[in-house]
């Protein structure tokens, strides 16, 4: 009952609470006014009759003591008027038999033929009343009075139910007098359920509800109307959210799975619908397995097992996916596990495809390990494969073969036609020597002409038969260009891979200097690297100078050194200071390193010019620095290397130094070797040319020791000529060499050139040369090379004096 009145309206509640209080107040004061009657009735009723019981009693005593019937029925007929009583007895003690008797007309009742055990009672309707005959203390009889009371009864119950129908009349009129003061709490309650209801309904939370009173309804309304305003705001709020995720999932371009434990498809976005070609209804039939590439699969099944085991963590991971067109696309996977208690073990999949990304990183990757020009391997690539060589043979006990080859002649076919032509030379040879190669070999190119061929499981004997079949087939290759044939030839050097071998990096050191050892014999030949071999022993100490030497010019670890150079006429007393500088190289352990231990390898690597710079760069800032030595000065000369005249930024250099340190150009001459100018005559000449404009001297060393020295000597626009020493340490024993500084000397003045004889080490050989006719003096017995602070003005001789 209590649920069906909980779901009445709440108009129907207010009724009820108006009408069951009135109701029950009604019904509750009735029965109280009921109860009550009845019994104030009764009592006062059996008052009445004991009352009226006595005065029979008392009236009958005397009809009892003296037997007189007659009186006693007249005193029991004195109650006939009261039509209550039904029947009246008057009982003697003695023979308690009835003495008299009243019996009302028509009643049915008598009287008992006992009252022994009966006390004054009601039962229902009706009154017994009980009343004992007292003669002084004594009982003399009882008067028995029997009353039926249901008419009266009757009569009350009547005037009760009329008063209640009065009362209900009266609660009925209250009500009714009361209903529009319920309205007054209903009907507002009414319009704010029906504004509840239109905006449930509608979903329209810009309706509001009305308000009609200043009451504590009106300040329901108001919290309900602001509270609508607010969930307004919320809903704006949570459709911009939504619209917000549907862009972000849906619009999303990376594709996004919602997945199960199993992989199942819970839920998927458009991108990855449309990238699928299904629908989302479709998809959400599939696994996220069904789309990844077969040997990807188990990699799957780790990571998704791999993100259930690490809730907390984001994981990465990279697929091929299969695509709607059959294609495979690379996909990066950004996986999280849902945290929400309806999506236990549930995946967020972000798929990212990155197919183009993968495709230019392998694309790096392969560039990165590959010749562009050729599309061979590259020099890293070649010395990965050449450490895992090594591995190789501490793996399995194997052997392997390091081959360095460097072509011949390509110089001439680059600078004859071309970069293009070279290009092309590359391309083609290379892929005719990685035809002409064993399946299981890898080849490289290690840069310029230089390839490198790694050949496994290959001893020295059958590496060297391979190599010679590579060399023919190198040498019977026709390169063709705008209609000109050229043929090549290549030097090969060989290394054994073995447990001998230290390192990957020695390994191609050995190669490479056995391929230099090869082309100092001739070229087009194969050499094999042996660890006693003094050619290549040679050259790896060379080597080892490389790194001394850059490291050297940094660290500023040569020294400038100077010889003197005389007058033989004036015997130096007339002249200035004139020397040449020397370098000297200041090892770790402060010894000082002569200049034939290092020269050969700075010419051989190219290190020559930048060792030039660094002595003209050092030998101007000491000249400028160095108090009064500029007067007293005459001429410094300063050698350069062949390579120098080649370089293309060394007479930049050179100028620039002239105007930083603001050295006089005719106190500086350089000297270059009568090979170095023959080799490179064009460039020699340029370079000579621009330098003497500027004011600079020249003199050429060592001249004689060419075989055309006299015939180039005309076209050279030098200064001085230095005779070789080889032909004037001799002069005094040897008539060739006599003939030969005589003849240099009398040419060179012809040509209006000074000379300057060397290795003139005593006093001897210098009075034969002032005899001869030669302009200067150098050597051991002039003066020994001396650190450029400690250089002086002497005379000849002065160190063999000591």
């Amino acid at each position: 009952m209590i649920k069906c009145i909980a779901n009445l309206p709440i108009s129907r509640k207010l009724l009820l609470i108006a009408v069951f209080p009135s109701v029950l107040s009604l019904l509750v004061v009735s029965i109280f006014i009921l109860v009550l009657e009845i019994s104030e009735f009764q009592k006062y009723t059996q008052d009445d009759l004991s009352a009226i019981a006595t005065i029979i009693a008392n009236r009958s005593t005397a009809a009892l003591i003296y037997n007189d019937k007659k009186v006693a029925q007249e005193n029991l007929t004195a109650i006939s008027t009261l039509p209550e009583i039904q029947v009246a007895c008057l009982y003697k003690k003695d023979d308690k038999l009835v003495f008299a008797e009243f019996l009302r007309e028509h009643s049915t009742w008598t009287c008992p033929l006992s009252i022994e055990d009966h006390v004054t009672h009601f039962t229902n309707t009706h009154l017994y009343v009980v009343q004992p005959i007292m003669v002084d203390t004594e009982q003399a009889g009882t008067v028995y009075i029997h009353a039926n009371f249901t008419a009266a009864y009757w009569h009350k119950i009547q005037f009760i139910g009329l008063l209640s129908l009065v009362l209900l009349s009266v609660s009925i009129v209250a009500f009714l007098l009361s209903t529009p003061l319920l309205r007054l709490i209903s009907a507002p309650i009414s319009k704010l359920v029906a504004a509840a209801e239109a905006i449930s309904a509608s979903h329209d939370y810009s309706l509001r509800a009305v308000k009609s009173n200043d009451d504590e309804l009106g300040v329901l309304v108001d919290a309900f109307n602001a509270l609508i305003t607010t969930v307004e705001k919320q809903s704006l709020e949570v459709i911009q959210a939504k619209n917000r995720y549907i862009t972000l999932y849906d619009d999303n371009p990376s594709m996004m799975f919602s997945i199960n434990a199993l992989g199942n498809i819970l839920s998927v976005n458009q991108t990855c619908a449309q990238q699928l070609g299904l629908t989302i209804e479709e998809l959400k039939q599939h696994s996220i397995f069904d789309f990844i590439y077969t040997i990807d699969i188990p990699t799957m099944s780790a990571f998704l097992e791999r993100c259930l085991l690490n809730p907390m963590q984001v994981h990465k991971q990279e697929f091929r996916q299969i695509g709607c067109h059959g294609q495979i696309d690379w996909l990066r996977v950004t996986a999280k596990s849902l945290d929400h208690e309806h999506h236990a073990n549930n995946l967020l999949l972000v798929c990212e495809d990155i197919t183009e990304a993968r495709d230019l990183s392998e694309k790096i990757a392969y560039q990165a390990c590959h010749d562009t020009l050729t599309g061979l391997a590259n020099r890293s690539e070649f010395d990965r494969y050449v450490k895992k060589a090594m591995e190789l043979v501490y793996a399995d006990n194997s052997e392997h073969v390091l081959c360095y080859l460097d072509l011949d002649q390509f110089k001439v076919i680059n600078d004859t036609c071309g970069h293009l032509a070279g290009d092309e030379l590359l391309r083609q040879l290379g892929d005719v020597l990685k035809k002409n190669m064993r399946g299981q070999d890898f080849i490289a190119r290690l840069g310029g002409d230089e390839f490198g061929v790694l050949m496994y499981y290959c001893s020295l004997t059958e590496a060297v038969l391979l190599c010679e079949n590579l060399r023919d087939v190198i040498r019977d290759f026709r390169f063709s260009w705008e209609g000109k044939n050229f043929s090549l030839g290549v030097s090969i050097g060989v290394s054994a891979i073995n447990k001998a071998s230290r390192s990957a990096v020695n390994l191609l050191k050995e190669a490479d200097s056995a391929c230099y050892a090869a082309k100092d014999k001739g070229r087009n030949r194969i050499h094999v690297y042996s660890p006693d071999d003094e050619e290549l022993a040679l050259r790896h100490g060379e080597m080892q100078w490389v790194e001394k030497i850059r490291r050297g010019i940094e660290n500023n670890s040569f020294l400038l050194y100077g010889q003197p150079i005389v007058s033989i006429s004036q015997h130096g007393e007339e002249e200035g200071l004139h020397f040449e500088t020397l370098i000297r190289y200041l090892d770790d352990a402060g010894r000082i390193v002569p200049p034939s231990a290092f020269l050969p390898a700075a010419e051989r690597y190219g290190l020559a010019p930048e060792l030039d710079r660094w002595v003209i760069r050092s030998m101007f800032e000491f000249i400028a620095t160095t108090p009064d030595f500029l007067d007293k000065l005459s001429l410094c000369s300063v050698n350069l290397s062949g390579l120098s005249f080649c370089d293309e930024t060394m007479l930049g250099f050179i100028f620039e130094q002239f105007d930083l340190w603001k050295v006089p150009t005719h106190k500086i001459c350089f000297e270059i070797t009568e090979t170095a100018a023959i080799a490179n005559l064009s460039s020699t000449i340029k370079f000579i040319t621009s330098l003497r404009e500027r004011g600079c001297l020249f003199s050429l060393d060592d001249f004689g020791s060419g075989l055309s020295s006299f015939g180039y000597l005309k076209n050279l626009p030098v200064d001085y000529l230095k005779i070789d020493g080889l032909f004037v340490k001799d002069i005094l024993e040897d008539k060739v060499d006599l003939a030969m500084v005589k003849s240099i000397n009398e040419v060179g003045h012809v040509m209006g050139k000074k000379t300057i004889a060397e290795f003139v080490e005593n006093e001897a050989i210098f009075n034969l040369l002032h005899e001869l006719g030669v302009d200067y003096a150098q050597g051991y017995g002039i003066g020994k090379p001396v650190l450029l602070t400690e250089l002086k003005l002497i005379k000849p001789f002065m160190a063999l004096s000591k």
